[in-house]
């Protein structure tokens, strides 16, 4: 009698699990996305994940900046060649210079990658060199010889002033299941100095080439918008305190605040453009006419392609090229494990920083950056990034530690068009996992609970990030 009891008994257990296990799958509800969640860029959002995602032109422009659109693609990806040259409309290269055209470091619009050997050239990796104390408009001093940028290449005569060198050192992080991730800590050397010695108080700030996507958007942004983000004091005691930099526009000669670079030290895309055409290539414009000579150097001695060596229409050109360019559409925004991705990106305060949603204003040069819902996933801010990620060189407000939040849109194709998944400032993390472990200082708590995911939770997060 108690052996039929007790069979009953079990018989009932298993038939209550099952009920309860029904009843659970009743009240199942699917996550959902929300609407238009996959245009990223607005109705700009371009409907590719090809090698070629990020090389697409706004469908908001008018037939005439479609022109110059593609006038400004073609200054952007062909090399520059010194003077002189039959080749006038490209000539005025150097003297010293990083990489001969836009695209040897925005390979495809896309992202630059540390060297892979030493010697490589023009991947998009490059020093910025500063000394204690700032200029006339707080902004970084450069070394007195070799100026505010460590240029590897020169054209035939001068002495090229020097190469990087990089060795790693090897951090290990472990995850709560149990995963062990090598991170790669580099240290930056400079060797075969051309022109003496660097300034015994050198701070030395790698910086790799971002992708260009969606810049316009991110400048149609109202400055108030960026603002409300801000916690300097962390007011609301999360530990997130971000601030805006406020640096020198050079067309109007005031302080405006700072939007473009690793540590938002220009104020546009305008001034982005031509910083990196006078830095990286040693070409003048409007903006930038003088050549890029460091002090200790006499470069009038050497041919230049003209005053401005790039002329206004074709700078104009190469500007509306930079701020026109389309973010792909996001893949498998629907999916279950890239929903729950993004409530775990949330859950874990990733949101503090990275911003999912914005509105443009209406005021951009093109119309069809105005009025639009964006979905960058960044605030344009600095952020405390912890000391392991410091390079102890202060740019303008901005400190050693402090880095501005990247736009995230676009992560997932790094791959598909560039062919490495290289992230940071210099591309130290060799994916979004290492990338996140690097994280310290404001970031500190959002790392720690990543560091304790489990395994499934980890993968949809990641599933959620390579959606974009």
């Amino acid at each position: 009698m108690k052996k039929i009891q007790l069979r009953c008994l079990m018989l009932l257990c298993l038939v209550g699990a099952a009920c309860s296990n029904k009843d659970n799958e009743d009240d199942y509800v699917p996550l959902t996305a929300e609407e238009g969640e996959q245009f990223s860029g607005g109705t700009s959002t371009v409907n590719n994940a090809t090698e070629e995602a990020f090389g697409f032109s706004s469908n908001t422009l008018t037939a005439d900046e479609q022109t110059d659109f593609g006038i400004g693609n073609s200054f952007f990806r062909q090399n520059w060649v010194s003077a002189p040259s039959s080749t006038t409309a490209r000539d005025g290269l150097g003297p010293f210079f990083n990489a001969t055209s836009c695209s040897s470091c925005h390979f495809k619009d896309g992202r630059g990658r540390p060297p892979a050997f030493d010697g490589e050239m023009g991947k998009g990796l490059l020093l910025r060199l500063s000394i204690a104390g700032t200029d006339a408009f707080n902004g970084a001093l450069g070394d007195p010889v070799y100026g505010h940028q460590l240029q590897d290449n020169a054209i035939l005569g001068p002495v090229v002033k020097g190469k990087i060198g990089i060795t790693y050192q090897t951090i290990t992080e472990i995850l709560a299941d149990g995963t062990t991730v090598q991170l790669q800590k580099p240290i930056y050397q400079v060797n075969e100095l051309g022109y003496g010695p660097l300034d015994a108080g050198i701070k030395i700030s790698p910086r790799v080439a971002n992708q260009i996507i969606g810049l316009g958007l991110l400048e149609a942004v109202p400055q108030s918008t960026l603002l409300s983000f801000a916690d300097e004091a962390d007011a609301n005691g999360d530990g997130i305190s971000g601030r805006a930099n406020y640096v020198h526009d050079i067309a109007t000669n005031t302080t405006k605040m700072g939007r473009f670079g690793w540590k938002a030290n220009q104020p546009d895309v305008r001034q982005q453009v031509a910083a990196a055409l006078s830095g990286d290539m040693g070409l003048t414009s409007y903006l930038f006419p003088d050549e890029y000579c460091p002090p200790g150097i006499d470069c009038s001695v050497y041919p230049n392609g003209g005053s401005p060596e790039v002329p206004d229409v074709t700078f104009d050109r190469m500007v509306l090229y930079s701020r026109s360019l389309s973010v792909p559409v996001r893949r498998n925004y629907t999916e279950q494990n890239v929903l729950r991705g993004k409530q775990i990106f949330s859950d874990i305060n990733c949101v503090a920083c990275h911003i999912p949603k914005m509105q443009t204003g209406n005021d951009h040069p093109l119309a069809g950056m105005r009025n639009q819902t964006i979905r960058p996933y960044t605030d344009m801010l600095l952020h405390d990034m912890g000391d392991a990620l410091s390079d102890n060189a202060p740019d303008y407000l901005a400190t050693g530690n402090e880095w501005r939040t990247p736009a995230l849109w676009g992560i997932g194709l790094i791959q598909t068009v560039n062919g490495h998944t290289n992230l940071l400032h210099d591309g130290r993390a060799r994916n979004i996992t290492e990338a996140i472990l690097w994280h310290g200082g404001e970031a500190q708590q959002a790392k720690d609970k990543f560091k304790a995911l489990t395994t499934k939770d980890r993968d949809d997060l990641l599933a959620f990030l390579n959606s974009m």
